[in-house]
């Protein structure tokens, strides 16, 4: 209730006194709204997402689902009613939000799913703004003990049968390459790859579900046999099998991408070239629902969630708190670890509500 609404619409007699010292409080509580406008003035838009559902939809890789939950922990402090996320294949993901079904993904790959954003119909239908996850990296590994013991440093000697066979797992002679699941963008490149560095002839892609196929690739390695796989960052993988130590990077004899991403350099400032761009992860909404919700559209513009904090999560994910409730527990620790910056997200959040501007 405003401090300048009475209780009672009935007159009311006030002394002389009575009534300074009732001027001396009103004076005091607007002055005090004066030195906390956003509190006073703008409490309203404390929950500026109430009523407003939003619909998630993330690939069904579990490791992706802290990012995912993160970001709805936050909408939800906002007052926005958060449905549980949809697992659906990247392309499904895309045309579901382009078409308004869904609200956001929040493990948008740039420019690996540069395909995948256009087809959707890129700008015109989806909100793209802020980087959420920086750096994340893909590439080709084999174990250390057999690229020490045979020299190899770059994927496309395995053109050389007797070289690719130290790899095969099923005794056919060509090396089982543990690949990419149908339907993600790394699918697209690593099927180019192995046409572009002529390694159909010695290297099977091995597809299917990553998650069974890098384990069962883990206990080879274990076994002491050699192992060449695909993976990127960040995932759990890299703190089992550690590059430098237990594996290392493959380069490529020279760059090459296809559609969207065809002419770009993988080429690293170190001078290596593993045949992948660096890739930047994004919130993508709908354009349309983030126009009209600015307080979300400035929260996916801001969040910032270091790969490193995803590559520790998800290693903890690989030693059994892969549960719903561990992963819960996850996001509010770091909520709480980052109270500050998160309180700020939220505050500029609310701001842009009150302004109708993301």
């Amino acid at each position: 209730m405003s401090v300048f609404t009475t209780l009672s619409p009935a007159p009311v007699r006030i002394s002389h006194t009575r009534g300074r010292r009732l001027r001396q409080r009103i004076t005091t509580l607007a002055a005090g709204c004066g030195l906390a406008l956003f509190t006073c003035v703008a409490s309203a838009n404390d929950l500026p997402g109430k009523g407003v559902i939003v619909q998630p939809v993330k690939n069904p890789v579990q490791e992706e689902n802290f990012q995912h939950l993160l970001v709805m922990e936050l909408l939800q402090k906002l007052g926005y009613t958060v449905r549980p996320f949809q697992e659906v294949d990247y392309p499904t993901a895309y045309m579901s939000i382009a078409s308004g079904d869904a609200t956001f993904i929040a493990s948008h790959w740039n420019p690996l799913h540069a395909d995948f954003y256009k087809n959707a119909g890129g700008d015109a239908r989806l909100y793209r703004r802020g980087t959420y996850i920086r750096n994340a990296a893909q590439g080709y590994l084999i174990d250390k003990k057999t690229a020490d013991q045979y020299q190899i440093t770059n994927i496309a000697q395995l053109q050389d049968p007797k070289l690719a066979q130290l790899f095969d797992a099923d005794g056919d002679g060509k090396a089982d390459l543990t690949g990419c699941t149908p339907g993600w963008g790394c699918e697209a490149v690593v099927e180019h790859h192995l046409d572009a560095y002529k390694l159909r002839a010695t290297i099977t892609h091995q597809q299917g579900n990553y998650a069974a196929l890098i384990a069962d690739t883990l206990a080879r390695f274990k076994a002491g046999k050699p192992v060449l796989y695909y993976t990127w960052t960040p995932y759990w993988v890299s703190n089992e099998l550690k590059p430098g130590e237990d594996v290392v990077w493959l380069e490529v004899p020279f760059s090459s991408m296809p559609g969207e991403q065809k002419g770009m350099d993988t080429t690293l400032p170190n001078g290596k070239n593993y045949g992948f761009v660096v890739n930047h992860q994004h919130i993508v909404a709908n354009k349309a629902w983030a126009e009209a919700n600015p307080a979300a559209a400035k929260l996916f513009e801001l969040m910032q969630l270091p790969l490193a904090d995803v590559n520790a999560q998800n290693y903890l994910m690989s030693k059994g708190e892969n549960q719903e409730a561990d992963v819960q527990r996850h996001v509010q620790g770091w909520i709480k670890a980052h109270q500050q910056q998160v309180d700020d997200w939220l505050q500029q959040a609310r701001q842009a509500a009150a302004t109708g501007k993301p």
